[in-house]
């Protein structure tokens, strides 16, 4: 039943499962649980690469003890839960933070995405995250640094208090794709520097060349798309951090100025791929 506590030898089939690469929805089914009970254990207990059945099993009985102690909370308002059946919400949130894992993004920051995604503010304080996910104040704070570094999350000071806000716009994939866009661009003009030292008659040169001008071209079209439909969806241009729109030729952002027909160093106005903006900041 979905109901009942993970026993070891649960445990040990999700360790299983892991180490054959199974997703957790696959392990949940074989189970008969929740992707979310799986993503949860899972999470708690050193993630993908570091979960011990038996030990994870030691922690959770410790948990029970201390549980045991206390009466059991209803889940608060700060959660961002809306009054939805908790079950539904970390289904939810269960499922894209696999992907979101999957696409490379930090495991604890992929929870505190997922988290704030499925709340209809689009916002939680670190407390609110600490409840939702039940992992520690330093774990959000780590894991919201890293998604404030790639644009996705910013901070909002709550008015009358000294609590701030983690706040996730609507626009959120577009931020994603644009943060993407900053490493194409650096790489497309890594490459083209490297491609004039190396000498474009050989063929490391001509090689080099050709990823330059590749990535120039795919991050201008896609930059042109996202613009686009960034309109459409979200009825104007997206505001927030990392989402700065202005044209080719900016100065690099290594800092110096690129030169003519050079794809520029990397600034927020160009497109990529949402699924590599996430992995490659983890």
């Amino acid at each position: 039943m979905p109901g009942r506590r993970l026993t070891r030898q649960d445990r040990r089939e999700i360790a299983a499962g892991l180490r054959g690469g199974q997703t957790y929805a696959a392990i949940a089914r074989r189970l008969g649980r929740p992707t979310s009970t799986v993503t949860r254990e899972v999470m708690r207990n050193g993630g993908p690469a570091e979960y011990h059945a038996d030990r994870a099993h030691r922690a959770g009985t410790r948990v029970r003890r201390r549980a045991g102690a206390r009466p059991a909370a209803a889940s608060p308002d700060g959660a961002g839960l809306a009054g939805r059946d908790p079950r539904t919400v970390e289904s939810v949130t269960a499922h894209l933070t696999e992907l979101f894992i999957r696409s490379g993004l930090q495991p604890m920051a992929a929870r505190v995405l997922a988290a704030l995604l499925t709340t209809d503010s689009g916002s939680l304080t670190s407390a609110g995250l600490v409840r939702r996910l039940d992992v520690s104040a330093a774990a959000v704070s780590k894991a919201v640094g890293l998604l404030e570094a790639m644009g996705i999350v910013h901070r909002r000071r709550v008015p009358g208090r000294r609590a701030e806000r983690y706040v996730i716009g609507d626009d959120v994939w577009f931020r994603a794709v644009m943060a993407s866009a900053r490493i194409d661009t650096r790489i497309a003009a890594a490459s083209a520097r490297g491609a004039r030292a190396l000498g474009p008659a050989t063929p490391a040169g001509a090689r080099l060349e050709n990823l330059s001008r590749f990535l120039h071209h795919v991050t201008e079209d896609l930059m042109r798309s996202a613009e686009h439909w960034s309109r459409v969806c979200f009825a104007g241009p997206p505001a927030g951090p990392g989402t700065s729109r202005e044209p080719s030729g900016r100065a690099d952002a290594e800092g110096g100025a690129m030169e003519s027909g050079e794809p520029d160093g990397g600034g927020p106005g160009r497109s990529g791929r949402a699924g590599r903006a996430t992995g490659r900041a983890g």
